[in-house]
């Protein structure tokens, strides 16, 4: 959540961030409101308290008419202290409802605007000349490396099997995702898939984004859309030794509703609701986040090297960030099927929001307790396959392999088509 220091001392900066975003500067407004009925109630109650405990001390030596008057006040005061109590309770449940409506505020640099306004910072590889591109769905099927249709049959629609080739071209791809991450010192994890309700909230994924998460409501209990959850919640109530940042990449199963997708987007394995995913997540000192997230960001231009496919880096305009994030980065693969490029991968900066919400601290030089700032990067996931057969398709049919998987396919050069 945001810091309420922050709000108090530059508002402007937290409203500018609202506007840059394209969301209502109102909440700023009613959080400054919900922080001085909260500071009111509290003064209040604490007055009444020490005001009690005073009178206490008076008791044991008022004698007659005193002592009356004391207990008097003493009784009129227990009810005032108790209302006092509830209301500075009630003021603070209101100041974290008005907190936690505000999101995080936009890093300077990142464009203003919404889903369209992103700034392509890069353009990287080039595109291959095909001629009437088949779409990875095709050439899966061809391949016996991709099955929506039994996949529909056991699951519903947008789950799907994949199978031999398209198997091992998963597996081998987040594989190659670990050891990289490994190479460069992140510890790896598998995490848990199934989540309590803090951790959701905590890392931000029950607000605008609660239409896409799965509950299990029996259990009260989630399903993580991405292992940045599982993550970030690990050292939730903690304080942790930042003399070095603490990196993992955890490899997980993923599952997402992906409510209001349509068209091209529900063909194949572009928007499904379970996937696999290696994600890359940091806990730094907030003055290293900034080159924290470049670093995150090479990490994964790394990988889309090592799997030789064009992209593009864009830098997400504010208003569409989430609420966590105060700046994201996302890579987008081109498609040749459909002529553009698509996301395939994120890292966003989320300052210590998140660390607020679930409590992660870490000691300054001076010995004094301070919020961690946490960063999340995607570094491989089942999305990636789309790019990769479509890329490096042949004109008969087959598809070249990525030197750099080829060792996770029995060194396979060139996938060739199959009859199921």
């Amino acid at each position: 959540m945001i810091d309420l220091r922050l709000v108090r001392e530059n508002p402007d900066l937290v409203r500018a961030s609202q506007r840059a975003r394209g969301a209502s500067e109102d909440a700023v407004d009613a959080l400054l409101a919900a922080d001085e009925a909260r500071r009111s109630a509290v003064a209040r109650f604490e007055a009444l308290r020490a005001e009690q405990k005073q009178l206490g001390k008076q008791m044991p030596k008022a004698q007659g008419a005193e002592r009356e008057a004391l207990l008097s006040r003493t009784k009129e005061l227990s009810q005032q202290v108790k209302e006092a109590e509830s209301a500075a309770d009630a003021a603070d449940a209101a100041l974290r409802r008005a907190q936690m409506a505000v999101p995080n505020v936009v890093e300077e640099g990142a464009p203003p605007g919404g889903e369209d306004d992103f700034v392509v910072l890069r353009e990287v590889g080039d595109k291959p000349r095909i001629d009437n591109p088949r779409d990875h769905l095709e050439i899966g099927e061809a391949l016996g490396a991709i099955d929506v249709e039994r996949g529909a049959k056991v699951s519903g629609s947008r789950f799907y099997y994949l199978t031999g080739v398209g198997a091992l071209l998963e597996l081998g791809l987040l594989q190659l995702a670990i050891q990289q991450a490994v190479e460069h010192g992140l510890t790896p994890v598998i995490p848990p898939v199934l989540v309590k309700p803090e951790a959701m909230e905590g890392t931000g994924f029950l607000g605008e984004h609660a239409s896409e998460v799965y509950r299990l409501e029996a259990d009260d209990l989630y399903l993580v859309g991405t292992s940045e959850v599982p993550l970030a919640a690990y050292h939730s109530g903690e304080i942790l030794d930042l003399n070095q940042g603490r990196r993992y990449a955890g490899w997980s199963t993923c599952f997402r509703r992906e409510a209001g997708s349509y068209g091209k987007d529900v063909r194949g394995i572009l928007r499904v609701h379970q996937f696999d995913k290696v994600e890359m997540f940091s806990y730094v000192r907030p003055e290293e986040a900034h080159d924290e997230h470049q670093r995150l960001l090479a990490w994964q231009e790394e990988m889309l090297a090592k799997v030789e496919v064009p992209y593009r880096v864009i830098d997400v305009a504010a208003g569409d960030l989430g609420s966590s994030a105060a700046r994201k980065f996302d890579i987008e693969a081109w498609v040749p099927s459909q002529g553009r490029y698509r996301e395939v991968t994120s890292t966003s900066n989320c300052t210590t929001y998140q660390a607020r919400r679930l409590n992660i601290r870490y000691r300054d030089e001076e010995g004094k307790t301070q919020f961690a700032a946490t960063l999340n990067g995607t570094l491989a996931t089942t999305r990636w396959l789309i790019p990769i057969l479509e890329n490096h398709q042949q004109p008969d049919g087959s598809v070249r392999v990525p030197k750099a998987l080829q060792p996770f396919l029995g060194g396979r050069d060139v996938l060739e088509p199959t009859n199921r």
